[in-house]
């Protein structure tokens, strides 16, 4: 695509100036048509339009991109129309990113034709995680099964640098040092936060601090030169594509429209005089008059431009508007796992602990090539701290079980990238207490992929979190955190209580399309606890599968309870059951138990037929019960089985303290016990009396 002199091809030149154009006259139209656009907030490419073009005219379809929301320029250089552009715009049922559910230039593509886009959030520079996920999917589907596209595919992610400061952005950078990724960071920097400039909240720019990434190389160039940006990103993916190495690519451009249409530059900006010289598009007019263009070529492309964006703005106002019913579309990918199949209890199977049935079927799912096993000491010298993956990297080598640095946002956020890819991550959180940093991604980029791409890219992954007190673990790591994750709604919650239970969710999990949290008892593991021999079962054979939202009821109350009206229902999961059996033996045949095992989607149908069989209910948990998972559900039975209720619905928990206390006597002091049950099932019983 480049002469032998060096200078862009005419033709070239000619599409890129008029995309530049284009993304001009976008701007300009927006600030004459403020009252109609400002409805719903977007930013502007102006001033970054030829790092934008000079980029995104070198993809191919085999790519992956990862725009920020500044990157119009850059969607029309992989070939968006400014009609595309402007349906998302305006939010119109139409728009082919979101369906109108998120802003302006705010892509998730997945046209055979282009670059590939995933979704990811507003939040700066939360993208450079999945997009460093999607880089190691890449080197991973290279090794594993011999992709080999040509040219070879590399991921680019688009990142403002004032987001360089972000914490998640060091751990992708580590990532794509470390295993050499192919992935190029295209970095538009334009010292502006929003009112914060460069001098106030950096200690120094991208590629000053890409230094400090030993394999990452770094380049620092004048972004509002077309010639100099193409050349040089030409010579980056060139090398990205056969070397298979990362780069960052720091860009110096000035930005001369507003942060975003709600936030005036007018407002905070003294600068705007000075950036004006720096204007990317006079530079390349002259550019374009030096190759040989003639001044009425160039008008006659400036005039195409603006006829063109203001012929898709008038269409785009016609469009029609989302209906009422398009609000309940997406929000899940549907499964192919409805119906419980296979078999639970094989001919001739030993009772196995916990752990291990979890560990068998992850050795299971491994028979499938995309599927594949990181976190924090799951490889081979330890195998997981609770031997959850022991032998495993053995058997499947290191590039498919391998650990990761101490980082649960790269864990968890990885895994959009991983799936975007068509891979099955399983990956994992040492501990509930250190899912905190990893919730930004659940939240931002997990959940809400499906539903904000229109159903393109859901998320198919497993997060194994083991959970809960055991054996004076502390108070960091004891904790219970499934409150805070079933609220993040996209993502679905597993919490078994057995072997069984927990290798069939886990297979069905796999098979889902969408994003699955499984929470691992730490205290039902072998069975150690007092109390807790039922959570060891006869391992299920290898083709058992248990959908998920299926709740069992493990234990009935006898009929004669039922009809003296003697009985009552104890809604629970995990830990929760075990206690619920040891205080149901004081209680002969009053306690109907109903394990949840699903905590998302709820098996509303079943908690409440047997809270109307048995008119009385506990809902049990390990979690302080105060604003909980718990509460929500006790308030949930009490609103739709009111009726059938002949006291109140009781809820058991934790006491509501800030941490579990590392001495005995204060853990068992805070945490729920067969005993404290027993208390509270004698008391439900004497309500009346």
């Amino acid at each position: 695509m480049i002469t032998l002199s060096g200078s862009i091809q005419k033709k070239l030149f000619k599409e890129a100036f008029l995309k530049l154009c284009m993304a001009k006259s976008l701007a300009e139209l927006y600030e004459e048509n403020f009252k109609v656009v400002s409805k719903y907030v977007h930013a502007t490419a102006r001033g970054h339009e030829v790092i934008q073009l000079a980029a995104s005219m070198q993809l191919l379809p085999q790519d992956l991109l990862y725009p920020y929301y500044r990157d119009d320029a850059m969607l029309l250089g992989i070939g968006m129309e400014p009609y595309d552009l402007m349906l998302q715009l305006l939010a119109k049922r139409d728009d082919p990113f979101s369906g109108g559910r998120t802003y302006y230039a705010h892509p998730s593509l997945n046209d055979p034709d282009k670059p590939k886009i995933p979704h990811q959030s507003s939040a700066t520079g939360m993208q450079a995680i999945p997009a460093t996920g999607a880089a190691m999917g890449l080197q991973y589907r290279e090794k594993m099964f011999g992709d080999h596209a040509n040219p070879l595919p590399l991921v680019v992610c688009s990142l403002g640098d004032a987001c360089i400061t972000e914490g998640e952005v060091a751990e992708a950078f580590q990532m794509a040092a470390l295993k050499q990724l192919p992935i190029l960071y295209l970095v538009q920097d334009n010292e502006w936060d929003i009112s914060a400039n460069a001098e106030e909240i950096r200690a120094q720019d991208a590629y000053e601090y890409a230094q400090g990434f030993k394999g990452l190389e770094a380049i620092s160039m004048d972004g509002t030169d077309f010639t100099e940006s193409y050349h040089t990103l030409n010579d980056v993916i060139h090398t990205i594509r056969t070397e298979r190495r990362p780069f960052l690519v720091h860009a110096k451009v000035p930005l001369l429209n507003h942060h975003t249409s709600g936030v005036r530059m007018e407002w905070y900006r003294d600068d705007l005089e000075e950036q004006k010289l720096r204007d990317p598009y006079p530079i390349t007019r002259y550019q374009m008059l030096d190759a040989g263009f003639s001044e009425k070529e160039l008008e006659k492309i400036e005039k195409q431009a603006q006829n063109k964006v203001k012929a898709d703005y008038e269409r785009a106002l016609d469009a029609p508007e989302p209906t009422p019913e398009d609000l309940f579309t997406h929000d899940y990918a549907p499964t192919p796992i409805t119906e419980e199949h296979g078999q639970r209890t094989p001919k001739g199977a030993e009772k196995t602990v916990m752990v291990d049935c979890a560990l068998h079927a992850v050795e299971e799912l491994m028979q499938n090539k995309e599927c594949l096993l990181y976190g924090q000491d799951v490889g081979a010298r330890l195998g997981g701290v609770f031997r959850e993956a022991a032998t495993l990297a053995q058997k499947f080598g290191d590039d498919r079980v391998f650990n990761t640095p101490i980082q649960e946002a790269f864990i968890i956020g990885s895994t959009v990238g991983m799936s975007a890819v068509g891979l099955k991550p399983i990956v994992e959180v040492q501990f509930a207490d250190y899912i905190w940093p990893g919730l930004n991604q659940l939240f931002t980029e997990v959940s809400r992929s499906c539903y904000l791409s229109n159903g393109k890219w859901p998320v198919s992954m497993i997060l194994r979190v083991p959970i809960g007190a055991y054996g004076s673990g502390g108070p960091y790591h004891s904790s219970s955190v499934e409150s805070v994750v079933t609220n993040i709604r996209g993502v679905k919650v597993i919490y078994p209580s057995n072997g069984a239970d927990l290798k069939g969710l886990m297979k069905a999990a796999y098979h889902d399309p969408n994003p699955v949290v499984i929470f691992e008892h730490k205290g039902l593991y072998w069975s150690k606890v007092p109390g807790t021999n039922a959570a060891k079962t006869h391992e299920p054979a290898e083709d058992y599968i248990l959908p998920l939202g299926k709740a069992n009821v493990v234990q009935q109350a006898s009929h004669e309870s039922m009809s003296a009206d003697e009985a009552l229902t104890i809604i629970t999961y995990g830990m929760g059951v075990h206690w619920a059996l040891n205080a149901s033996k004081n209680f002969k045949g009053q306690v109907e138990i109903v394990d949840l095992r699903t905590l998302n989607p709820l098996d509303e149908a079943t908690i409440f037929a047997s809270v109307k069989r048995t008119n009385r209910c506990i809902v049990l948990t390990e979690e302080p019960k105060s604003n909980s998972f718990a509460l929500s559900l006790a308030g949930t039975i009490q609103q739709n089985c009111f009726k059938y209720l002949d006291a109140p619905v009781l809820t058991v928990g934790s006491e509501s303290l800030p941490a579990i206390p590392l001495n005995t006597v204060l853990e068992q002091t805070m945490l729920p016990s067969a005993e404290k049950l027993t208390e509270a099932i004698k008391k439900l019983f004497g309500y009346w009396k």
